[in-house]
């Protein structure tokens, strides 16, 4: 008698679809006037919800890799930020590991790495090329606080993404091997 085995790509066919999505939002906000507002730590964060931790930080890692391959290019900025994206992924993961989905959580999350993000792209690199904290924080804050709300907004609609999507075993990929007989 043949048993069949069953195995999940984890999810790959739902990382790809959030990935395309946030992708086509990156790319048509700046035409609307919003800069830098897209669904990328919402979907990473119920990907890290709903997968192990180090998976959303490999998707917010190529996610930003991926973008600026698209748009501006590969340079020194996107190892910086890919690299801080994958933090906020792993971190974000084992926050939310044991605990039920909740939109306070998402929020709590998106506020904590969107700040960390910021810092370490923003205020960071602006200090070491010579300019004062003042100068740092001011050239920083305007930005700070459309990515914040953009996050924000988006963390909104992650609970639902989480449970009927990224959890939903039905839109798993699946592939089906045969063991064979013995």
């Amino acid at each position: 008698m043949k048993d069949n085995i069953v195995c999940s790509l984890i999810g790959l066919a739902k990382f790809v679809f959030a990935g395309l999505v946030t992708l086509l939002f990156r790319l048509v906000t700046p035409l609307l006037g919003l800069p830098n507002v897209s669904p990328l730590m919402a979907t990473q964060l119920a990907g890290a919800k709903a997968y192990p931790p180090w998976i959303a930080g490999l998707y917010g890692f190529l996610g930003m890799v991926v973008l600026d391959a698209l748009t501006s290019g590969i340079g020194p900025w996107t190892w910086n930020t890919s690299i801080c994206y994958a933090i906020v992924g792993v971190f974000g993961g084992y926050y939310m590991r044991n605990r039920p989905v909740k939109l306070a959580d998402f929020l709590a999350v998106s506020i904590v790495g969107t700040l960390f993000f910021d810092v370490a792209t923003g205020i960071i690199p602006t200090l070491i090329a010579g300019k004062t904290a003042l100068e740092s924080f001011t050239l920083q804050a305007p930005f700070t606080a459309r990515h914040l709300g953009g996050n924000l907004f988006f963390a909104l609609f992650a609970p639902w993404f989480c449970k009927a999507i990224m959890r939903n075993p039905t839109l798993e990929l699946m592939f089906i091997f045969r063991k064979a007989q013995a």
